[in-house]
This record gives C-alpha cells, structure tokens and sequence, in this order.
C-alpha cells in the first residue's frame, strides 16, 4: 500500500511536466508532421488529399539541399565556437574565481539574456558596419578603409549566433565542472600527474556530459535559425531556416514549410544520436586509459 502511495505521488508530481511536454511539444510535431503529407492547408473549405510531393520537391531540387547542409555548417561551426570560447569561461568560474569576481563573470555570462535576440542582432549591425567599431580599428592602424567588410557575410551570422548561445554553453559546463570533487584531481596529481595530465585524463572526461548538453543546447537551435542570418547576413544569410519561414509567413505554403522542418529535424537527430555515441566511446576509452 506504502508503495502504491509513492508511485501515485510520483506520478503526480511528474503527471504536469510530462502533460506540457506533450502539449506543447510533441503535439505540435505530430501536426507539422500530418501537414507535411498534405496536399494543401486544411482551412477555408479546401479539398486537400494525401502525398509525398513536399518531399519529392526538396530531394528533386538540389537548391534546398545545399541549403540545408549551409545550415548545418552553421550550426556546426556556431557549436565549435561556443564550446572553444565556453569551456575556458566555465573552467575559469568554477575552477579559478572565487569570491565576487565569481558574481561579476556570472553576470556577464547571463547579461545576453537581459536583451531581445533582435536588439542582439542589431547591436552587432552598429559593430560590424562599414563605419562601426572593426572599421574604426582598421582606420586606426592606418588600413585602408572597408578593408574588413565583415556585415552581411556568413561570419557576421557565426558572429551573431555565438554571441547569442555562449551562455548555454557556459552554464551547461559550469555545472559539470563544479561537481567535480577537487580532490580527485590533488588526488591525480600526488600520483604524479600534472595539472595538463590531470585536466586531460580527469576533469575533461568528467565535464563531457556538461559538453554535450550544452553542444546540443546550441545546435538544434543555431542549426534552424533563421533570424540572425536573415538580419546579418544579407543575401549570404539564406539558410533552410529562413526558406522555412518564408513558406510559413510569405508564400502560405505550410505543407511544403513542414516538410522541410521535419526533413531538418531528423537530419538533426541523426547528427545528434551519432555524435552522442561517438562522445560516449570516447569518454569510455579516456576513462579506461588511465
């Protein structure tokens, strides 16, 4: 009876997160994807019928795959970028900062998210432009000027992405990195290992969860994005992501628009579920190494 109780609890507790989920999640996908089979919207009285002709359209034309793979690069690169400048920040908060200078860096990390991603967006045009504060630099060692054209160009889109998802990164590792018992690594150490032998071969390992989370945090959403591209990118900043809202938004083709979503999904998932694997087996074989 005891048991009953605290399984009935338990599923109280848990009954309202996982009704959200469904509502808000997996119900939506479910929707986009019935859509993506349909010959047409089914509103406004129309005559709509089965098909694959969204996604015949995508694989016949090779235009929406190389989108797709720029999106992917993009979500990629915008990953690379945030772990290599994330993890250093993370190590340093956990590892290295103590007192209030701890508050301050934490401050800094999560000032982003004081702000709209548009007003994010449009700060980097003012930095970026041709009389902004590169160009200002340029001029003032003597360079000739618009020499750095970096606004509407492909790295401006990386710059703004990064910008926008380092604080999941940062965070996600941070925590990873302060559960590790620091006396794992005096431990490491007094065995006669370094302090680049004990990051190595123990506080990285530990942290790869942390990673992983926080790769995940930024690429599914970097990889989609359609309006930092779409604001600082120009004519360069055409992704799959914002072919994807122009179908929604401008021509009205939600069918199409939902096929290519769901097309990008599990394109997604599959990158995920393999580069999970691979992250396992590695932390296994550094783990088994030592």
């Amino acid at each position: 009876m005891r048991a009953l109780r605290r399984r009935l609890g338990l599923i109280s507790l848990l009954f309202p997160s996982y009704a959200w989920l469904a509502f808000a999640i997996f119900a939506p996908l479910m929707m986009m994807l019935v859509f993506s089979f349909l010959s047409d919207v089914p509103i406004g009285g129309r005559s709509v019928h089965w098909t694959a002709d969204n996604y015949t359209k995508f694989l016949s034309k090779a235009f929406y795959f190389k989108l797709s793979v720029k999106s992917i690069r993009m979500g990629l690169l915008t990953t690379a970028f945030c772990v290599i400048v994330g993890y250093p920040m993370a190590y340093a908060i956990a590892k290295v900062i103590r007192g209030r200078w701890k508050s301050a860096m934490f401050l800094l990390v999560i000032l982003p998210f004081w702000s709209s991603s548009l007003i994010r967006a449009y700060s980097w045009i003012i930095v970026l432009r041709q009389e902004g504060v590169i160009n200002s630099l340029v001029l003032a060692f003597h360079l000739p000027p618009g020499s750095v054209s970096i606004l509407f160009t492909f790295a401006a889109v990386i710059i703004g992405l990064v910008h926008a998802y380092l604080p999941y990164v940062v965070l996600t590792i941070y925590v990873s990195l302060d559960r590790i018992d620091d006396t794992l690594i005096q431990a490491a150490q007094s065995l006669g290992a370094n302090r680049l032998q004990s990051f190595l071969r123990v506080t990285l390992p530990l942290s790869l969860p942390g990673v992983l989370a926080g790769a995940i945090l930024t690429f599914i959403p970097s990889t989609g994005s359609f309006m930092e591209p779409r604001v600082l990118g120009g004519t360069s900043g055409t992704v799959i992501g914002t072919i994807i809202e122009d179908q929604f938004v401008s021509v009205f083709n939600w069918t199409f628009g939902a096929a290519l979503a769901f097309i990008l999904l599990v394109v997604v998932g599959i990158i995920l579920a393999a580069s999970a694997q691979a992250l396992r087996r590695a932390q296994v074989f550094s783990i088994g190494g030592r």
